[in-house]
């Protein structure tokens, strides 16, 4: 706030009797200043990456020479940029403690290698090492970091003990490096381990204005991006997340992509199914305005008979209410994706397609959903509509490289031009 000098000589003052009104006036602005001061609203947090947090097999642990005193270096590319940005971490699902000795973050450059310029420090509390108990997460302090829109970021941890069973992610499409010893600032990892999973890094959040807020995925293998190129970072959620960063209308939409494959929503699966990780995974992202559902095929793959897709189709649409009942008590607009066809993967029979039909049938027209993204319209072949395209299949139930563009781009991004949550948007109306 400006304050302009305002002179009175003496002769206005005494014909106005101004003075004892004046004073008051300073003295509340005065005040007005103080108090903005001492309760300055908490910065905005709003996440502009995210994965889905998942025990790792044994199979998925990292390979030799492992993590324990060693050095981690993992690549993430970002939604939406900023100018300060914090890091989460997490030891949910491992069955001891792991202690990170230093973490940097750094503009890759490409493969193992960074910009060693960019690289900053991160520290917890103000201290560059922290330990994370079995079952919890840690969230590093806010460092001012470049962040561009849509950037390319490393993330190196040097570890000290780690945990027999590790909390990741296995489906990372992007290629992770491990080096013996401490090796954070090296400018590149030649001659590194590398593996296809992300370790512990669980979320990035950029301080932002009241107009940004990001969209937060709850999906399956589909979404986690199976069939797509490794490190070209093309899931239908990339491509989806560039067209709103091209759009001046949507430029300020970050997107969280917490696909796990495998994931069930009710029961089965790899994972935890998503009604039980929908809390923590979208609910519970910063800045979240926006969630889409796009799961259910890997419950409906398990039907066999009649009396079971009955079950699973009212399992699916009892799921799909709550999570539109929590989403909208905390002022979420929740949109629902229908499920693409699959013939000719092992999922098929009639008993499952008449499931996956009556699931979408309820997704379109219930009217519980505050919008609708028609991926099985998007995806079905025009000739045989129970089968994906053909030109955008390779095992009849993942897209390829060609079938998560298609996807991306189906995606009407008038769906998050408003900002405003469903009670704002309610008393405007």
């Amino acid at each position: 706030m400006n304050l302009k000098t305002i002179n009175f000589d003496n002769a206005f003052l005494k014909k106005n009797n101004s003075f004892p009104h004046l004073f008051n006036v300073i003295a509340t602005l005065c005040l007005v200043l103080i108090t903005c001061s001492v309760f300055a609203a908490p910065p905005t947090w709003v996440g502009t990456w995210s994965t889905a947090p998942q025990q790792m097999r044994s199979n998925d642990m990292p390979p030799s020479p492992g993590l324990t005193n060693n050095s981690l270096r993992q690549v993430v590319r970002v939604s939406i940029g900023g100018s300060t940005l914090r890091v989460k971490f997490s030891n949910e699902f491992s069955n001891s403690a792991v202690t990170m000795k230093s973490v940097q973050i750094a503009v890759s450059t490409g493969g193992s290698a960074i910009n060693v310029s960019t690289s900053k420090e991160l520290k917890f509390k103000n201290i560059p090492d922290v330990t994370m108990d079995a079952g919890t997460t840690v969230t590093s302090d806010p460092v001012a970091f470049k962040l561009a829109p849509g950037m390319v970021l490393a993330i190196t941890i040097n570890f000290g003990q780690t945990s027999a069973t590790m909390t990741g992610h296995p489906g990372s499409r992007t290629t992770s490096y491990i080096l013996t010893g401490n090796t954070t600032a090296k400018a590149d990892f030649t001659g590194a381990a590398e593996i296809e999973h992300w370790y512990c890094i669980d979320a990035i959040d950029v301080q932002a204005t009241s107009k940004t807020g990001c969209v937060a995925i709850l999906g399956n293998s589909i979404t986690d991006g199976r069939g797509t190129t490794t490190n070209k970072q093309n899931r239908w959620t990339d491509i989806l997340s560039e067209r709103l960063l091209a759009n001046r209308n949507t430029k300020n939409v970050g997107v969280l992509n917490l696909g796990i494959g495998g994931n069930s929503v009710v029961a089965g699966g790899l994972g935890q199914p998503g009604a039980v990780r929908y809390d923590r995974d979208i609910l519970n992202q910063s800045g979240v305005r926006w969630a889409i559902v796009f799961e259910g095929v890997n419950d409906i793959g398990a039907i066999k008979t009649s009396e079971a897709a009955v079950k699973t189709t009212k399992n699916l649409i009892d799921a799909y209410k709550l999570m539109i009942a929590k989403a909208h008590n905390k002022n979420i607009r929740i949109y629902g994706a229908t499920i693409p066809p699959f013939k000719g993967n092992s999922y098929y029979n009639q008993y499952s397609d008449s499931s996956r039909n009556a699931v979408n049938d309820w997704i379109r027209h219930s009217g519980n959903y505050d919008g609708i993204i028609d991926f099985c319209k998007t995806m079905a072949d025009p000739q045989d509509t129970t089968r994906i395209t053909t030109s955008y299949q390779n095992d009849h139930l993942h897209p390829d490289a060609e079938g998560y563009k298609k996807m991306g781009e189906s995606v009407d991004l008038k769906l998050f031009i408003d900002v405003k949550t469903i009670i704002q948007r309610k008393n405007k109306n």
